[in-house]
């Protein structure tokens, strides 16, 4: 019997045995097309990131945003957040993920052009900002996309940025964050321990959600956070959430999409169950097979590479065979999409990966 998509996703991750190897993709990578439609006809399954499981409140702040032109015609946000402990502000940039007309049919992605954090000076408004948040279950609209969904999608939640990447990632970006590490480390971290708490608000409204699963954080460059800080400041946050969600039966995954060889013996140790969007060589250091061997006993839910998308389509079902061959006997084991496709491949390319699973991954999964 032909599993649903749904169903071959939740074997892969709850330790049944899938029909064939699962393809996903994310739900912001799926245009609504004739494509798309036979796609899930065919068994692609859509990883639906959203609504989130908790609302968000902060009745001391006020946030504004403003929405403008940039002298290069591409659309700007301003948000401004207003507390009795000063005012922030930060600045996103919204451009398409290509510039022809089928790019901008695809999606759009954001850059931080300003971010909130831009001097010592800073650091009281952020604090107030982050301890003035309150959470609370928002299952409602969540239960309801699944059931719009169906078995078509896989439902996740979002824990959020890792304490220390919210600040690296959203509030200071790197180069800030490497002065205030050097220069003012013990202030720093009165923020990271801000945000420590502010996350553990989140974890049991994420374990008792309908959410089976849920993803926290990642995109961890360890050319810039490095082993010791990983080890110390980003792995504890992974053992914390766990605590919740295994105790309600749930997963926790994370977001590894960089070089992971450093990481790799942190990574084996933690708490995590699976290793979402690892993207094996030629993009980063590790090739699926050795992450195969680091992480034996965690699910790899795999991104396609994404360097592959431009070669010809054999070269593109060839690349998918060698992925099936390395990650033999293929238990534990997804192909997904987490990261932009050409806007002129990706029908294409999808429908050679599916053909692929849908094939010779039946004999192996």
């Amino acid at each position: 019997m032909v599993m649903s998509p749904r169903a071959r996703v939740e074997a892969a991750l709850f330790g049944g045995r899938p029909d064939c190897v699962p393809f996903t993709v994310y739900e912001s990578h799926l245009p609504t097309s004739e494509v798309e439609r036979r796609l899930r006809n065919d068994g692609l399954c859509i990883v639906q990131r959203s609504p989130a499981v908790y609302a968000v409140s902060t009745p001391h702040v006020t946030e504004e945003e403003v929405h403008f032109a940039g002298p290069d015609g591409d659309e700007r946000v301003r948000t401004v957040w207003r507390s009795p402990a000063g005012e922030l502000s930060a600045v996103h940039r919204i451009v398409p993920v290509g510039r022809s007309a089928l790019d901008r049919v695809m999606a759009y992605t954001s850059w931080r052009e300003a971010y909130p954090f831009k001097g010592p000076a800073d650091y009281e408004s952020l604090e107030f900002l982050i301890r003035d948040r309150s959470y609370s279950p928002s299952y409602e609209n969540f239960l309801a996309k699944a059931d719009l969904m169906g078995d078509d999608a896989i439902m996740r939640a979002n824990i959020g940025y890792e304490p220390l990447q919210e600040i690296l990632y959203n509030l200071m970006g790197m180069e800030t964050f490497a002065v205030e590490w050097a220069e003012r480390r013990e202030r720093l971290m009165r923020l990271y321990e801000a945000l420590v708490e502010d996350r553990r608000k989140v974890y049991p409204i994420v374990a008792d959600s309908p959410a089976r699963i849920a993803n926290y954080g990642g995109n961890v460059s360890p050319e810039v956070m490095g082993l010791r800080r990983f080890e110390n400041y980003i792995v504890p946050n992974y053992e914390e959430a766990a605590e919740f969600l295994h105790a309600r039966g749930k997963l926790l995954g994370v977001h590894f999409d960089a070089n992971c060889r450093l990481l790799a013996s942190a990574i084996a140790r933690a708490p995590i169950d699976y290793i979402e969007a690892f993207t094996p060589a030629p993009d980063t250091d590790m090739t699926l097979a050795e992450a195969r061997q680091a992480w034996p006993n965690k699910i790899l839910w795999i991104n396609f590479p994404s360097s592959i998308h431009l070669e010809p389509l054999d070269v593109i079902a060839d690349v998918t065979r060698q992925l099936l061959r390395e990650a033999a006997p293929c238990d534990r084991f997804l192909i997904g999409i987490t990261e932009d496709v050409p806007a002129h491949r990706w029908r294409e390319n999808y429908q050679t990966i599916l053909h692929v699973l849908n094939t010779e991954g039946r004999e192996l999964s």
